[in-house]
């Protein structure tokens, strides 16, 4: 497990468990007033508790947020290739002097 996914658990049980203190102080009284018990203290702690089990049992075999799998990097690989031998082909770059010649050709017909 790298560093940076280890902060981004601590960061969000951080944050997860900061929610909760927020919502117990208010759903503590409330509880009292409402008559619901220990109702909603018990469902805030459960949520808390579920989301933070949630974020630290990831499979941590798993590859990290935008990172490429084998296969689709040995497909953009290859891809990289084919454009490689597109643009490195005579023909391409004739094709491109030639139109770099109309465009040079219809600038100075176009001045004059």
């Amino acid at each position: 497990m790298t560093k940076k996914s280890q902060d981004i658990r601590v960061e969000s049980t951080t944050r997860i468990w900061g929610i909760t203190v927020g919502i117990l102080a208010v759903c503590i009284p409330l509880s009292a007033v409402t008559r619901s018990g220990a109702l909603l203290p018990l469902a805030a702690l459960g949520g808390a508790t579920a989301g933070t089990i949630a974020i630290w049992r990831t499979d941590e075999k798993k590859s990290p947020a935008g990172a490429l799998q084998p296969q689709q990097l040995e497909l953009l690989e290859q891809r990289i290739a084919n454009l490689e031998t597109i643009v490195s082909h005579e023909e391409f770059d004739l094709q491109m002097k030639i139109k770099q010649l109309e465009t040079s050709d219809r600038n100075h017909h176009s001045v004059s």
